[in-house]
């Protein structure tokens, strides 16, 4: 019970991020918003290693440490913050959620990890559902430039897990999640000019609100409670399951919140990608 719920927690935060972003990017630019975000993050994650007394990485592993907060968060994050200007948050959380694809053909490729032919098969799936979602978002005979920004964030992102991987042989959750964000806070620097600018402009105070909520709920908080559901389960497929809802819930929030619509197209690869990665993780589970 308290796995589902700590796992629940992380989902809801997750998803509810999407249209937080959409609503807040009319006053705040997508750099900004990044920098703000992963900023109070980061100071509330360090806040718990410091009660954890977790240990500062070896400095044999700070490149890595750095690379996986410039690929997996910084370019995430602008990526993700750009392209969801342009399509709807449900259509942006199915492309997002596409990372553990992108994650298993890196691991692949880097960490010679050996996968099921039915694996092949799951992701063969979920990229005709990536495909579906690009059409769905054409205008005239044009692509929608947000679905390959998008796609960068996904990439970014399984960037991270793999190299997430990585870290964790040595590191506990907590330890490779904050000391990845940190020096990903020197790159998403480069972005103060836009916050004062943004803040000069006297944004609502609805908004700013949400932009500290977003550091502090789905940027610091999410991961913890999702780090701490992985350490007391079983098996990680028990909470990993939990991630296929957040399209969902993304697209409901969107609806409820923003008055989106998805198209059936949309829709349709979204679940696509989802059974992909059902499949993926199921039968075509990496050895």
């Amino acid at each position: 019970m308290l796995v589902t719920c700590m796992a629940l927690v992380s989902v809801i935060f997750w998803a509810v991020n999407y249209p937080a972003t959409r609503y807040v990017l009319p006053y705040y630019s997508p750099g900004s918003l990044s920098m703000l975000r992963f900023f109070i993050a980061s100071i509330i994650l360090t806040v718990f290693a410091v009660i954890k007394k977790s240990r500062l990485p070896d400095k044999k592993d700070l490149l890595l440490f750095v690379f996986n907060g410039f690929a997996g968060i910084f370019l995430f994050a602008y990526f993700l913050n750009t392209g969801v200007r342009f399509v709807a948050s449900g259509v942006a959380s199915f492309i997002i959620n596409s990372a553990p694809v992108f994650t298993l053909v890196l691991a692949r490729l880097f960490l010679k990890e050996i996968v099921k032919p039915a694996c092949w098969i799951g992701i063969f799936i979920s990229f005709f559902g990536l495909a579906a979602i690009m059409l769905s978002q054409t205008v005239g005979f044009s692509l929608n430039i947000g679905v390959f920004l998008l796609l960068i964030a996904a990439i970014s992102n399984s960037v991270y897990n793999v190299v997430q991987r990585i870290l964790l042989r040595k590191y506990t959750f907590l330890e490779t999640v904050t000391f990845s964000m940190i020096p990903a806070n020197l790159f998403l620097f480069i972005f103060i000019p836009d916050v004062v600018r943004d803040l000069s402009s006297s944004p609502p105070p609805l908004a700013t609100l949400i932009v500290v909520l977003m550091g502090f709920f789905p940027g610091a908080i999410a991961y913890l409670s999702w780090g701490y559901a992985l350490s007391i389960v079983e098996k990680t497929t028990h909470v990993t399951v939990f991630l296929y809802l957040v399209p969902f819930l993304a697209t409901l929030m969107g609806f409820l919140w923003l008055d989106e619509t998805m198209t059936i197209w949309a829709f349709i690869g979204g679940v696509a990608i989802i059974a992909g990665m059902v499949l993926t993780n199921t039968l075509g589970k990496a050895r």
